[in-house]
């Protein structure tokens, strides 16, 4: 069975749980004493196998402290959550062109999809929660790439790590699902590839850390790093002045923001909102104008259902749909 050549494992030892390095072969080339008993039968991500092993004789080698093994494993979240919300905003990315493509080709009433204004307003509401998705796993990257000479940058990754994997792994599922709703039946067939993205865009809420557990982490950030607010803060504040809604949605986050961390029942409401704001702070900077006023106007300042094809009247949903559809050379 193809694996790792590297494994990270757990194991007791005197000092207790400790973290060991477990490599699949030896130095002479035999293989270590790892045995695979079964791979365990997915509903998705079934081209990366998850298995369950017996470890009978098997060399590996400590990492980190004796009896901190917890603590050394975790220490490695911060950079698997980060690649977890890229990983998902790349799979909304991909749904999205694939359902902007087939509205493009796909004609109906005598009018291609992509041209009429219920299919358009869901394909730019789509597209809106893609590139907000992108904005924000870039802006982390940046952040972890300047850790070492910016203290508050150090600080946002830690901080905008949790926060990027709860919402946009959150997200994937619900824009998959109507990207594979545009394309009709024939999204739900396995020839059409909406399908293993289906089975594959629920996975990314669970691995490292299911919700609960993730918006815990950023309530007990923001306790035990009071400087990782104000970090996350000064990079809010960074985009203001420039859509008074969205300086009025980060007036009131700041009102309400004691409140919803004294109360652990509302860390996913609080991870949330922050997330929101950091996604609108990166789309006002960087992002096309048309693209972050739609999402300040829904997202932030309006009546949000959370669904797709909401976008209110006076929206150019038409020019956002159009700028979805994948540029083919």
């Amino acid at each position: 069975v193809p694996h790792s050549d590297v494994f990270l494992t757990l194991a007791k030892t005197a000092e207790g749980t400790s973290c060991f390095v477990v490599p699949g072969w030896l130095p002479d080339g035999a293989r270590n004493g790892i045995a695979i008993q079964r791979l365990k039968d997915k509903c998705g991500n079934r081209s990366n196998a998850s298995s369950e092993v017996e470890f009978r004789g098997a060399i590996g080698h400590m990492l980190g402290d004796p009896g901190r093994g917890l603590r050394t494993g975790l220490s490695m979240n911060h950079n698997t959550r980060l690649d977890i919300a890229a990983a998902s905003a790349g799979l909304m990315r991909q749904a999205v062109a694939l359902a902007a493509h087939h509205a493009r080709h796909r004609t109906a009433f005598q009018r291609l999809l992509i041209d009429q204004p219920i299919m358009q307003n869901v394909i730019a509401d789509l597209a809106i929660e893609a590139e907000a998705a992108a904005w924000l796993a870039f802006r982390l990257f940046a952040a972890v790439d300047r850790q070492e000479r910016s203290e508050s940058e150090k600080l946002l990754a830690r901080i905008g790590a949790p926060l990027a994997k709860y919402w946009v792994a959150k997200r994937t599922p619900a824009v998959v699902v109507e990207a594979l709703e545009c394309h009709g039946g024939n999204g739900f067939i396995e020839e059409n590839p909406m399908a293993r993205h289906y089975r594959e865009a629920p996975l990314n809420s669970v691995w490292e850390g299911s919700g609960n557990v993730i918006c815990l982490d950023v309530l007990r950030s923001l306790e035990r790093e009071p400087g990782s607010l104000q970090a996350l803060l000064k990079e809010l504040h960074a985009a203001s002045g420039q859509d008074r809604r969205y300086d009025a949605a980060l007036q009131a986050l700041e009102g309400d923001l004691p409140e919803l961390i004294r109360h652990e029942g509302q860390a996913r409401r609080l991870t949330e909102r922050l997330a929101l704001m950091l996604q609108g702070a990166q789309l006002i900077r960087h992002a096309p104008h048309a693209v972050a006023d739609a999402f300040v106007t829904t997202r932030l300042a309006g009546r949000w259902s959370g669904h797709f094809g909401d976008l209110p009247h006076g929206v150019d949903a038409a020019a956002l749909a159009r700028r979805a559809v994948p540029e083919l050379a």
